[in-house]
């Protein structure tokens, strides 16, 4: 371990010492690679479902077919699905999709019918691009425009740029992932929901897993030409896509946050020292943020429904704040 960075470290040990957290294991990388890493109550190679983290993992797909010429943030749903939204009288496009701006009604995360079929029946909110609130359902339709632009399943799609980064502890197969504390008490059926394949929160992985991935967004920031996208991509990625338009819980706009390419932009995060910063937390409580100014990424990955008293703006502050 890195001895700058004992006081985040010290803030982990101590949520799980304290009983706020199962276990814990922290990350922190920068564009050289990893710098530090220690697991408390479980293993530091141990993989985790990770949740929401998934959607940025799937918007970096859809960002290289977009750099291919394969896709637009334009391109229509309707070209992959064209049975999708037959009453609507808008355009739900893919720049809503990532930006959850697209105001297709929620279904539960452990829905008993197969995605698709929700995707496609689901009714709307409010006319896209008019309000921001968090969708989990828009990602599967990223998915139905990335089988329709690349012949590929997404998890094929994010295979490919995992595999490029040695990232390949990414996948679907959930079997020896640490179990979720209180999931069935928080209303979620982990069996059946591991079953649906979310693009929008299916995947598991490792701490190192997104430590090299955060490298890599690091390297790129930095002006690498030869990554898993172009710099000009990933700026693109980073452009805030919600502006002022109204925000509904869980994300209202006293919580300082826009949404990007898939990308959770934390630009007005009254709670951090830096806000320079992009990307993604998870419902049991992992997270994972990149810091280009600062030239840090960080991981925590645990695994419990409630988090009672676990303040993520003072891990942060401290992970970017080491001396």
């Amino acid at each position: 371990m890195t001895a700058s960075f004992t006081a985040a470290f010290d803030l982990v040990r101590g949520h799980v010492a304290e009983g706020r957290l199962p276990s814990g294991v922290l990350g922190i990388a920068t564009a050289d690679g990893t710098v530090a890493l220690d697991a408390v109550g479980t293993d530091a190679a141990a993989r985790f479902p990770l949740f929401s983290i998934t959607k940025p993992l799937v918007g970096l797909a859809a960002a290289r077919a977009v750099e291919r010429g394969l896709l637009t943030p334009e391109t229509p749903l309707r070209d992959a699905l064209p049975e999708f939204g037959r009453d609507r009288d808008d355009t739900v496009r893919l720049r809503h999709l990532v930006s959850h701006t697209s105001g297709i009604s929620e279904p539960a995360l452990d829905t008993p019918r197969p995605l698709r079929t929700e995707l496609i029946t689901a009714g709307r909110d409010f006319t896209a691009g008019t309000v921001s609130r968090y969708s989990s359902i828009a990602f599967e339709g990223i998915a139905a425009l990335l089988e329709h632009a690349t012949g590929r399943g997404w998890d094929d799609a994010v295979a490919e740029w995992a595999n490029e980064i040695g990232a390949d502890g990414l996948s679907l197969d959930h079997e020896g992932t640490v179990e979720v504390e209180g999931a069935a008490e928080a209303g979620l059926d982990m069996e059946r929901f591991v079953a649906l394949r979310h693009p929008g929160a299916g995947l598991a992985g490792r701490a190192e897993d997104l430590l090299r991935l955060g490298t890599e967004l690091l390297r790129i920031e930095r002006g690498g030409t030869d990554g898993i996208l172009r710099p000009a991509t990933l700026a693109m990625m980073r452009r805030p896509l919600t502006g002022d338009i109204p925000r509904l819980e869980p994300y209202p706009a006293e919580r300082g946050q826009d949404w990007g390419f898939a990308w959770n932009l934390r630009s007005r995060a009254p709670g951090l020292i830096d806000r320079d910063v992009y990307g993604h937390g998870g419902w049991a409580g992992t997270e994972f943020w990149v810091h280009p100014t600062a030239g840090i990424a960080w991981v925590l990955l645990t695994a419990r429904a409630p988090r009672d008293g676990v303040d993520l703006d003072a891990l942060d502050n401290a992970v970017v704040s080491a001396r």
